[in-house]
């Protein structure tokens, strides 16, 4: 790991520490490494440089307001190849939270993303978006002691994929 010195003025050293202060960091380097990864995230979306990502989408409606609930299902359905998980929560008798877990192209998980918050009666829509790089890998996971029936070629790893965060 590389020092780095950084010359900041008075007043956004203040407010820094602050912010330091608020979400519990141990020391500023580590504030500084999650700000600059955030605003490298930031741009590589911005400029179309992440074609793949990981996004956590998640909102409030009321279940009873007119078609709402089965224009949300409809829409996930359509699009069961981008939604690799939902988890909905009964918040009150009326209002439900849902938080989807999504992969896939960054555009079309975008697109998904405001075809569901921009539904009327869809309120608190929010969408953290993570640009992933995806490797082909075939290897054992060791499962740890455990035997799993994977079939005839129970003793061939089985081909799959990797999603790291990128950095």
């Amino acid at each position: 790991m590389e020092r780095v010195t950084v010359s900041l003025d008075d007043d956004l050293l203040e407010q820094f520490d602050g912010f330091i202060r608020r979400k519990g960091y141990m020391n500023r380097s580590e504030a500084v490494r999650d700000v600059l990864r955030d605003r490298l995230q930031e741009d590589r979306l911005s400029e179309n440089k992440a074609p793949l990502c990981v996004a956590c989408l998640s909102y409030v409606y009321n279940h009873h307001e007119r078609e709402l609930a089965r224009r949300i299902a409809e829409i996930q359905h359509a699009n069961h190849d981008l939604i690799r998980s939902t988890m909905h929560v009964h918040l009150d008798h009326e209002n439900c939270l849902e938080v989807s877990m999504m992969e896939g192209p960054t555009s079309a998980v975008r697109e998904l993303a405001d075809a569901l918050t921009a539904q009327t009666g869809v309120r608190h829509g929010r969408v953290n978006v993570v640009p992933v790089d995806v490797t082909a890998v075939s290897h054992s996971h060791g499962h740890h002691g455990h035997h799993h029936d994977h079939g005839d070629d129970a003793d061939t790893p089985a081909p799959h994929f990797h999603t790291s965060p990128k950095t």
